[in-house]
């Protein structure tokens, strides 16, 4: 096996952090439902991941890594205390334009309602709808079985409801979760 300098590895991680860290940041804000706390919880992430770059296999893939980390450290934090969350109890007006501004205010509204359910109901959504996961891949990072995310799934949809009404979560949030998060019109966005 051929050993990888330094430099040569400095400069993949870099690469790795320039062309996914936005992606994950995003992931960390519905995860937490704080930006602040998400950006705490990325920078941590990110060390842990520098400094277990060097022993990654080649074949491994970083992004499922660090978004095992994300999901592992969040779980820590929100175990030992660290929970920052401030759920309003309305979402305030935005005057402004119609088209951009009224997607943004949506996008905030779901935003908050993530914020307000369970940890693990929140983090199931966001691993299925957000992150495209499929249910089994969520059970192994969450450490639960596949019949729990259904249920987390199912609570957080039907939860997502009652704050937001029908016509803002369908019945199989898929794209339009993400769609709708991130205020942007009817077309999925890229990966980056």
């Amino acid at each position: 096996m051929r050993r990888r300098s330094t430099e040569g590895l400095d400069a993949e991680f870099s690469a790795f952090v320039h062309r996914r860290a936005r992606r994950h940041l995003r992931t960390a804000v519905l995860l937490t439902g704080d930006w602040h706390t998400a950006e705490d919880l990325v920078q941590t992430c990110l060390v842990k991941l520098y400094r277990a770059w060097p022993r990654l296999d080649t074949g491994v893939d970083p992004d499922a890594y660090l978004r095992r980390m994300l999901i592992n450290t969040r779980r820590s934090w929100w175990r030992v205390g660290c929970r920052r969350e401030a759920p309003v109890a309305s979402v305030p007006d935005r005057a402004g334009e119609a088209d951009g501004q009224d997607r943004h205010a949506v996008a905030e509204s779901v935003r908050q309602a993530l914020g307000a359910l369970p940890a693990r109901q929140r983090a199931a959504l966001v691993l299925r709808f957000f992150e495209d996961l499929p249910e089994a891949q969520v059970a192994d990072l969450l450490g639960c079985s596949v019949g729990t995310v259904k249920t987390h799934t199912h609570r957080g949809i039907r939860r997502l409801r009652e704050l937001l009404g029908d016509e803002l979560v369908p019945e199989d949030p898929g794209p339009e979760l993400d769609r709708v998060v991130n205020g942007l019109p009817g077309q999925r966005r890229d990966s980056g």
